[in-house]
């Protein structure tokens, strides 16, 4: 016969728990829980969530876009919204601090998001990056004749204009992205409405604004890489102008 073991001295027994009355005391469970513990954490954090829905937002409109659910004009105005928010999201120091760069963000959350992660690395709308036949060939209906495919002349000159200006920004020693980026964004939709097709350097502009996209607000372009820009979108110009012809 087995004697009946008993238990060790130091093994706990379901009547061996005694609840500490001085702690059960101070146990509120209708006692809300404070995730925060002032005004700027709460303002952290609500845009960091701000962030987050931004970047899956995004992912739902490109799958949309290639489902072609949505159209072009409502897939390139809503993208180009949550993609200026997130940009002046990450403006605050405090918040781009925090949030480190978009690879670390999504490990830290638990978030994939790949087609979103790609828009937001470019910094453009698959239809800016892409000249859109369907929205060019709409504007060159609506304007009437003249320039390529009947664009109209003052959306030649509304991209010539903005060539021009941009490369005026360059020689006035305008080198931060900041100042930049937002430029050759001007120059690149004004001249998909010109033309949906390909031309000589039309790739260097897209090639520029995603270096641009991919840098911090406030830095800037050393020499070497400002006079590249400039030699670039000068060619691209160029090319500009020889489908006018």
């Amino acid at each position: 016969m087995y004697s009946q073991q008993r238990p060790l001295s130091y093994a706990p027994t379901p009547y061996s728990y005694t609840p500490n009355p001085a702690r059960s005391a101070t146990i509120n469970l209708d006692e809300e829980v404070k995730l925060i513990s002032n005004s700027g954490e709460r303002d952290l954090y609500e845009s960091l969530a701000e962030i987050y829905s931004i970047i899956v937002t995004l992912d739902g409109l490109e799958k949309a876009y290639i489902k072609d659910v949505v159209t072009e004009a409502e897939y390139t105005e809503t993208c180009t919204r949550l993609l200026k928010q997130y940009k002046s999201s990450l403006g605050d120091d405090t918040v781009a601090q925090k949030f480190v760069d978009l690879e670390t963000f999504k490990r830290t959350w638990g978030l994939e998001c790949p087609r979103a992660t790609e828009r937001l690395r470019i910094g453009l709308p698959a239809t800016v990056e892409q000249a859109s036949h369907n929205t060019s060939t709409s504007n060159n209906t609506s304007s009437g004749g003249g320039g390529i495919g009947g664009a109209s002349g003052s959306l030649i000159l509304a991209a010539t204009e903005n060539f021009i200006t941009f490369l005026d920004a360059l020689k006035l020693n305008m080198v931060s992205k900041d100042a930049l980026h937002p430029l050759l964004s001007e120059v690149i939709q004004s001249v998909n409405k010109v033309t949906d097709g390909e031309f000589e350097n039309r790739g260097k502009i897209i090639q520029w604004l995603i270096a641009l996209n991919q840098m911090r607000a406030t830095e800037e372009l050393s020499d070497d890489q400002a006079r590249e820009l400039a030699f670039d979108i000068e060619q691209a110009y160029q090319g500009f102008k020889a489908t006018l012809n």
